[in-house]
């Protein structure tokens, strides 16, 4: 009988690989700014990035870069200026229901990486589950569960010097984490905290399912983020978390959020979210 070998590709590799080097020889064609912070804009949040003074470029214009399919993600990466600030801010990020490996969805932490950041926000939209919070609000990430049962950093070690088993004790930064909540206060902006969840989707938890993640101890629970997280606590970036509290999961609630509703409410939080993201870039 023949013998069929398989052969893992590049894609599955973790560390920076030649198809990294390729997104961002791309985007060197367009801009030769080096960004310190790189932005994360989860789903409705994209708006943000209009205000950078620079350039857009299209994902599709960026070779290797996994292209969103998901409502609210415009997939399009603006480098630039923010209020002096060199950023590189992604209007949207891809998900493992949209068939996409946890490696994927975490390339373009790799990217920004290699591009020159060394400081990582991520944000999303998500459903709060402390049923002190309410939809319109916004939380901090104070640390996070990861229950896709995907990791992003399984497959072989292309590059020696990252480490193999990355500890994620304050996976989101300290001093980042109390520049949050000081420009929060400075600007009259609350901010709850808590532990965000992620699971891959596309389907939202069950009633059983969300008194269970309440009881491990999660506030919110999204779609997103955690492999974003892991792979950036790999690379040795310092990662701050905010998300827009969309709608309330409630176990015990008579009716869930839609899609179009979550990206509804996500505009609508949209001003004090641009506010907060504004004043505490200067401390990233």
């Amino acid at each position: 009988m023949p013998v069929i070998i398989l052969v893992m590709t590049s894609a599955t590799t973790v560390g920076r690989s030649e198809q990294i080097d390729e997104t961002v020889s791309a985007i060197r064609r367009s801009t030769k700014l080096e960004p310190r912070v790189g932005v994360i804009l989860g789903s409705g949040l994209g708006s943000l990035a209009d205000e950078v003074d620079g350039v857009i470029i299209p994902y599709q214009e960026l070779p290797g870069m996994p292209i969103s399919t998901a409502p609210g993600h415009a997939g399009r990466l603006a480098v630039g200026y923010l209020d002096g600030r060199e950023v590189a801010m992604l209007q949207g990020r891809v998900h493992p229901y949209e068939g996409f490996t946890a490696a994927q969805c975490s390339y373009s932490v790799a990217m920004l990486k290699a591009l020159g950041v060394s400081s990582l926000l991520v944000t999303n939209a998500c459903g709060g589950l402390d049923p002190r919070f309410q939809a319109g609000e916004l939380m901090l990430q104070r640390d996070l569960i990861n229950f896709t049962g995907m990791n992003p950093l399984i497959g072989p070690l292309d590059d020696p010097e990252l480490e193999r088993f990355p500890v994620m004790f304050d996976c989101y930064d300290p001093e980042y984490i109390e520049a949050a909540r000081a420009a929060a206060l400075r600007h009259g902006i609350m901010l709850r905290e808590g532990v965000y969840l992620g699971i891959t989707g596309p389907s939202y938890a069950t009633r059983a399912e969300l008194r269970a993640f309440r009881t491990m101890g999660a506030d919110a629970i999204g779609m997103s983020t955690v492999f974003e997280v892991i792979r950036a606590r790999q690379l040795g970036l310092r990662v701050l978390g905010i998300s827009a509290i969309t709608d309330m999961a409630s176990a015990d609630g008579v009716e869930h959020a839609s899609g179009d509703e979550v990206i509804a409410m996500a505009g609508k939080i949209g001003e004090s979210f641009r506010r907060l993201l504004r004043a505490v870039l200067p401390e990233l």
